[in-house]
């Protein structure tokens, strides 16, 4: 009967360990999403620039000269005037040390308020706008964009 025990007690500590062992993280950039606030539309921006350090400090680098050309080619987002949107990212595995999010609009700089929960407010007029999202983290910095009509 001791031996029993012992063999389920040691069964019941291996168990939970196991699932530990094979498990695999991701250490690459996160993707970057916006969505609504009930989470009816979700949209992937694009990486631009990228400078990461990942798992055994490989490094992920990606380097785009013109940042605008780049968001003029990627599919339109369609929000509303003064939406709130959500930031969201795939992955969080490493400490944000700084997050902006910026819209241009006729080469004119919007910077947006970023609130506690990542959500924002579109601006009230309508139009085509690029947004930009500046991520600075321990392992590295990223750059997102992605084009979005307001309307």
């Amino acid at each position: 009967m001791n031996l029993f025990l012992r063999l389920i007690i040691a069964l019941l500590f291996t168990f939970p360990l196991a699932g530990c062992i094979g498990e695999e993280y991701d250490f690459t950039p996160p993707t970057v999403s916006l969505s609504n606030t009930n989470d009816i539309q979700i949209e992937d921006l694009k990486e631009a620039n990228i400078d990461w350090r990942g798992e055994n400090n490989k490094r992920y680098e990606k380097e785009t000269k013109d940042v605008l050309a780049l968001a003029k080619k990627q599919a339109q987002m369609y929000f509303i005037p003064g939406q709130k949107v959500d930031l969201q990212f795939d992955s969080e595995d490493f400490a944000i040390e700084e997050l902006v999010i910026t819209l241009w609009h006729n080469n004119k700089k919007i910077d947006l308020k970023l609130n506690d929960d990542r959500s924002f407010y579109f601006p009230k007029e309508k139009g085509a706008y690029v947004i930009e999202v500046n991520l600075d983290t321990d392992r590295g910095r990223a750059q997102y964009i992605g084009q979005v009509v307001i309307q």
